[in-house]
Parts: C-alpha cells; sequence; structure tokens
C-alpha cells in the first residue's frame, strides 16, 4: 500500500493528533502522574497560529523542525487543525479536526487526522495572555511546548521550563525545535 504525502505527513507529525497506536513505538514516559489541565481555556483566544518550542522527542515527529499548528472555528463546531513540519527542507501539512472534551472547560480535546481515530490533546496550562501553552496527554509520554512567537523571548521560555519542571516533566527529555 502506498501512502499519500498527506498521510506521510499525518504519520510523521502527529504531536497534536497523540494517536499512539498509528505512532509506533512511543517514548519514553516522561510524567508518570499527569496532572489534571490548570485553568480553563477560553476558545476564541486559543484559536489561531502556535510555534512550537520544544518537545517531547517521539519516533514519529524524528527530524521535525519548524513546526507549527494553526486552530480556527469550523462551521460545523469542531476546531479544524492545520499542523506543518519542515523536514529534509520540504514543508508538509496535516489537516485535522478536534473536538471539546463535555466538562473539561475547553482544556481538554480529541485530535483527528484519520477519520474516526481520535487522540487526546489537553492544554497542562497556559499564559494569561495566551502568549504560550503546554500541551500533553494522559500517558506522560508525550509534550508540546507552543508559543504564539517563532523565538519567544528569553525569559518565556524560561518560565515555560520551569513549569514543565512543576508540572512533573523530565527536562532532559526535551528536544528544542529549530524554527528557523
Amino acid at each position: 500500500m502506498t501512502l499519500s504525502a498527506t498521510q506521510k505527513l499525518a504519520l510523521s507529525l502527529l504531536p497534536f493528533a497523540l494517536i499512539s497506536a498509528c505512532a509506533g513505538k512511543p517514548g519514553p514516559v516522561g510524567n508518570s502522574a499527569v496532572p489534571e489541565p490548570a485553568k480553563a481555556v477560553e476558545l476564541d483566544r486559543y484559536l489561531g497560529k502556535w510555534f512550537e518550542m520544544a518537545r517531547y522527542e517521539a519516533p514519529f515527529q524524528k527530524g521535525c523542525d519548524g513546526v507549527t499548528a494553526d486552530y480556527s472555528l469550523r462551521e460545523d463546531g469542531k476546531i479544524k487543525v492545520i499542523n506543518s513540519c519542515t523536514k529534509e527542507g520540504e514543508t508538509t501539512t496535516a489537516n485535522g479536526k478536534a473536538k471539546i472534551v463535555e466538562g473539561s472547560r475547553n482544556a481538554k480535546l480529541k485530535v483527528s487526522f484519520f477519520g474516526p481515530f481520535y487522540g487526546d490533546y489537553w492544554v497542562l496550562d497556559r499564559a494569561e495572555d495566551y502568549s504560550w501553552a503546554i500541551v500533553g496527554e494522559p500517558s506522560g509520554r508525550y509534550l508540546w511546548m507552543l508559543t504564539r512567537q517563532a523565538q519567544p523571548e528569553p525569559q518565556v521560555r524560561a518560565r515555560i521550563e520551569a513549569r514543565v519542571k512543576e508540572l512533573g516533566y523530565d527536562w532532559n527529555l526535551v528536544r528544542v525545535t529549530d524554527q528557523g
């Protein structure tokens, strides 16, 4: 079976889909006691473009830099997700959809890039001004640090690192994303 370019990208870019069954062998558990999301999320403030500052390196995302995610509201009330990744000089995108988990104060979503298959996406914490967010999921194997700027200020990076550690994650597993 030959995969299309979009399917190949989705397999390599699943950072926001978190479909471990499609992702192959997961990375090490970086937090065995994943906390519940710290704050409610105002969806209209969360929507828009995010740059991946850093992540837990997972086999399915190996070699990806220049990673971005763009969220917008769809007519059906779900969220349109467009992820992009630059790998070996080539930028590719994958389109997906997300839905809010009821009762989660908009901090837990289910994201899909493959039809009926959804993975967890938890906004574990965020800045009050929505300039950064820390995203994970229940297994503690996946973690992403997102910012609104491709090159966040050093004090923002330091605050995110400190908060990741406060949440119980192993900073030694973090790989900083090259945003060029």
